[in-house]
This record gives C-alpha cells, structure tokens and sequence, in this order.
C-alpha cells in the first residue's frame, strides 16, 4: 500500500526555525499551562507562544553571555515549564542537550555526567540530595550547578532568565542570531538500562526536525487540542513529541503524577495525551473495573455490538452513546497515541469502540523517534501502522512465516553511539541502522512487531516462541498485575527448554474478588487460566511451569523488564 500525506506541513531544517515558524503562526496562543499551588490556592499561568519564545531568548541570552556556547547542557527533573525552556534553550543556541533520567540512583545519574562530559547541569529542586551528593564527589567536572526554582546556594533560571532579559533589551542579540549546524550533535540521550550497558545516542537538529515534520503529514492533531505531558521528557518519545506539539499549535499541561490522571484529564479538558502501553493500558483496566463496579458490563458490551453495526453503515453514536464512560476520562479526550512497547490490541480496540481514536507507533531512541505508525486513515489491531513517509524499512533475514529483523534508513536515524565505535558498527551497516527488532507485514502491508531478536526463544525443534505474544494475553487476566514468560532448562532434556511464566499477581483485584483465599489456592486459580490461554496456542507454545508472585518485576525506568536480571533472580532462589 502507498504512503499517503494527509496534511500540509513545512518542514524545516532544525529546530529553531521550527519554533520561530510556530511562534509566527500561534502568537498569543497558550502553549504551556502551567499551575501554581500556594497553600490551598491553586492558581494556573498561561505562557504564549510568543511569551515561550521570549523565555528561551531571553535565558539563552545569559548562557551565552555566561560561556556556554558549544557547552553540553545536562537537565535532570520531572516534566515542568522549566524543563521544556531549557531544552529549547539549548536547542536554539546550538548548545548540546543532555535530558538525564531523573529516576536514576546517584551512581548512575553521575556516570551519565562523567561518560557524557556535561560542562552545566540544571536541576529540579526536588533533586537536590542527589545533587548535593554529586558536588561533594567531584567526579562530575560540571561549571554550574542551576536550580530550576531559588535555593539557597544556587542561581536560578528564573534570576539568569531576568538578567538575559536586562541584556537583551541592552541590544545583545549574540544569541537570537546564533546559526545552528542541523547536522552536528545535539542532543546526547542514554537508552534505557543499567548505566554500564546504556549506550549515549547522538541526534542531531536535523534528526527530530525531520520526525516532527514526517508526523504531521499523517497524524489528526488539532491547534485546539489541549495535551497532557505524561511522558518523561528523558525519553525521546517524550521530548519529540513536545516539540510536535509545538509545531501544532498545540496547548500542554504538566501532570500532578498517575494517581491523579483522571483528575488532570478533567481539569485541563485534555483532548489529546501520548503515553506508554503501561499508562494507556492501566487507564483502560480503570474503566473497565469502573464498569464492573457498577454492574454496567453487559450493558455496556451490547451497546458496542450495536454502535460497531451501525458504524459499518457509517452511522457513528460512538459519543453520545458513551458519554458517561468518556466523562470519566474528562470527558474531551478524543486521540490516544501509544508507543515504546506493543500495546495489546484489546486496548486499541477498547478506546475506538468507545469513540477515542488510537493509534499505535513504533520507534527507538536511535530513530529520533518514530519509525512507523497507524493514523486515523489506516489503523489495525496490533499493528504498528505504516512507516513514516521519509524513512525506507526492510525486513531482513525473513524467515518461513514471514518474519525478519527491522532495519531502516532515512534522516531521522542517529549520527552514532557517543564514544563506542565498536556498538555503532555493530548496529549502522551498509547505510542501514538494525533495530534488533523482529517483525512481520500482513497481507495489506500493515507492520506487525513479533518481538526483540535478542528475546526470542528457539526450542529444540526449531520452533520460535516470542514472550512478547504470550504475555500479552496473560496480561488480560484481572489478577496478574504484570508477567514474564522465559525459557528454562528442561530437567528431562537438558537440550530443550520448558516455556515458563513469572506472574505478580494484583494484590488490589485478588482482595476485593477473592477475600479469603489462600496463596496455594489462588495459585491453582491462575494456573487453570493459563492453561485455557494455552488451548488458544498449538502445543509447542504451551507454558508448563508458573512462579507467583508479589515482587515486583525487575524494570529499567522506562518500565521495560530487564529478563537477564529476572532470569538470575529466578535461578538464584
């Protein structure tokens, strides 16, 4: 199937003139919101397209004045206003970004300054010990420590932002003149992992440029919409789609933390929010438990067959007939964009039925970030859409169902590994950068992921089991909070593997729906649901061992499971 352009877009260089095209287009326009608690007051600051502009010239002003030009600017804290003028600033003064996971242990958040030879550091306040910590070893060779907010001991963005304003208006336009290389490093962004093993990926202005430009020509986001920034702004998910959100027009609000989505959803009227699988997958099992609760479940179900009947004669009451169950989630939201893990195809369809568009996307740090994805036009279940229009994908070393790895070229893809020549060749070859990805296309030509190549199982016979399909399936049951299935040592045949599953089963769920049961029996409960999820897979597939538990898997702080360190965990004990 051909790629299609659905909308207009200008597609620039880098991303200054980015921000300057969209500050020429939105004006006054509100681009963050921004809330104020004092006491029990809350009060809510809206900053202007113009105004974000302004900020970004005005702090970038006194970088420059203060030396940083060329410097490495490393930011460590939650998603906030001060976060996102930071970024730009550093973005539109040609400075090297470096967004710091701020969910990392003090070891770990000093490695990436030493490894990444951050020259600045800025900080959200709620990081202080950290920082403080970091100070007093003084492996870190960082000039400036800058808090987010005032504190003792340190200058603030807010009083550099003020000083840059005084020079400004004094005529030093050093930095608002400053010409960006599209082409040089950027950005340094760490994958996800323990430190030793994550890798410094290096963008360029050019590489997000082109991906923000790619998604507008395909995806249904409005100048109207009011987006809620639930992804980390760390995660190159989350910083690209900041800035495609500004190259929309759109308005953003910051979230007060996951216990408070439905209140936020509320609050801002959000229409629109990009989010992992975890997130989207959890607010879906919120409502769904929500309809439960009030005995709505068959109700509800009979209301999709009709809707889903009548769409097929392009008849939609999606909206009215769902109200309630919209108001739950604020009652504006209208498109859901999934990415950075497959998202169960139930969830997909959960939300369309309910009339909230979502569409699922696919992309690694490495690709700036996105890949391919569904739009509004071309959705299937499961699927990761299509790729974006100017990136080419190959499957390569395709096996008997079709199967291959992902690889890909086009401007989106990384400069290299920062510092490890030997990681980059083993991925950049021939002009092709290897995902590590396994996937596959349907008849249509849409792209299914099938797993990581490094995760696959291969038994005895030769037969390939991806976890990733079977989990996602025992991810449904109500009483398994989160899973792993693995391949271990078969005691029978040392050279075969029996598939096995990890389960931490959902301590909230199992309470209210089984008040009294033991661990044995609750254990013998699960089982027998694994093994009806079995009859849905030929034997080859089948799980023959399940541990339980109430331990929390072992994650990297993007939520990924890391299997080798689970896999020794369950060999240990």
């Amino acid at each position: 199937m051909e790629r299609e352009k659905y909308f207009e877009a200008t597609s620039y260089p880098d991303i200054k003139e980015l921000i300057y095209g969209s500050v020429q287009k939105y004006k006054e326009k509100t681009a963050f919101i921004i809330k104020h608690k004092k006491e029990k007051e809350i009060t809510y600051e809206n900053i202007s397209y113009t105004r974000l502009l302004e900020d970004v010239n005005q702090l970038g002003t006194k970088f420059y004045e203060l030396g940083y030009e060329n410097k490495r600017v490393a930011i460590v804290g939650r998603n906030r206003y001060e976060w996102v003028m930071t970024h730009l600033t550093n973005l539109l003064g040609g400075m090297v970004s470096i967004p710091l996971d701020k969910e990392l242990q003090v070891e770990e958040l000093e490695s990436c300054l030493v490894r990444s030879k951050a020259d600045v550091l800025v900080f959200d306040e709620k990081y202080i010990e950290h920082i403080e910590e970091i100070k007093k070893r003084g492996n870190a060779k960082i000039e400036k420590y800058i808090s987010m907010t005032k504190q003792e001991g340190y200058e603030s963005i807010l009083d550099l932002k003020q000083q840059g304003k005084e020079m400004l208006e004094a005529g030093n336009n050093q930095y608002i003149e400053a010409k960006i290389d599209k082409d040089k490093m950027s950005l340094l962004l760490f994958t996800s992992g323990t430190t030793s093993k994550s890798k410094a990926v290096m963008l360029s202005q050019n590489n997000i440029a082109s991906n923000v430009y790619s998604m507008q020509l395909v995806e249904d986001i409005r100048k109207e919409d009011v987006n809620i920034a639930f992804l980390p702004f760390h995660h190159i998910f989350g910083s690209t789609c900041m800035i495609v959100m500004l190259a929309f027009g759109v308005t953003t609000a910051f979230p007060d933390g996951l216990r408070y989505i439905a209140q936020n959803l509320k609050e801002y009227k959000v229409s629109i929010f990009v989010g992992v699988p975890l997130l989207v997958e959890t607010i879906y099992k919120r409502l769904e438990q929500g309809i439960a609760k009030k005995g709505k479940t068959k109700t509800v179900k009979l209301a999709k067959k009709i809707s889903n009947f009548l769409l097929k004669l392009h008849i939609d009451v999606r909206k009215k007939l769902f109200q309630e169950i919209i108001k739950e989630l604020g009652g504006s939201l209208r498109f859901v964009i999934s990415g950075g893990a497959p998202l169960d195809k139930k969830v997909a369809q959960g939300f369309y039925e309910l009339g909230i568009q979502i569409v699922q996307g696919y992309g690694l740090t490495e690709t700036a970030p996105v890949i391919s994805a569904e739009n509004f036009k071309k959705m299937r279940y499961g699927s990761i859409g299509f790729p974006m229009e100017n990136v080419e994908l190959e499957l390569d070393h395709q096996d008997e169902q079709g199967i291959g790895e992902i690889r890909v070229k086009g401007p989106n893809v990384m400069l290299g590994y920062y510092e490890n020549e030997e990681a980059t060749k083993e991925v950049l070859r021939d002009g092709w950068f290897y995902t590590g990805d396994l996937a596959y296309f349907d008849q249509d030509g849409y792209l299914f992921l099938a797993g990581r190549k490094k995760d696959m199982i291969v038994l005895k016979n030769g037969k390939k089991v991806f976890p990733d399909e079977l989990e996602t399936l025992i991810n449904r049951l109500d009483e398994v909070a989160e899973c792993m299935v693995y391949g271990m040592p078969d005691a029978k045949d040392k050279n075969d593997i029996k598939l096995s599953v990890k389960i931490v089963y959902e301590k909230e769920v199992v309470d209210e729906k089984y008040p009294n049961i033991t661990l044995e029996e609750l254990e013998n409960l699960i089982w027998q649901k694994i093994k009806e999820i079995n009859k849905t897979f030929p034997p080859y597939k089948y799980i023959k061992n399940m541990i339980l538990t109430e331990e929390e898997l072992i994650k990297t702080t993007t939520k990924k499971v890391k299997r080798n360190e689970e896999i020794k965990r369950i060999l240990e004990k």
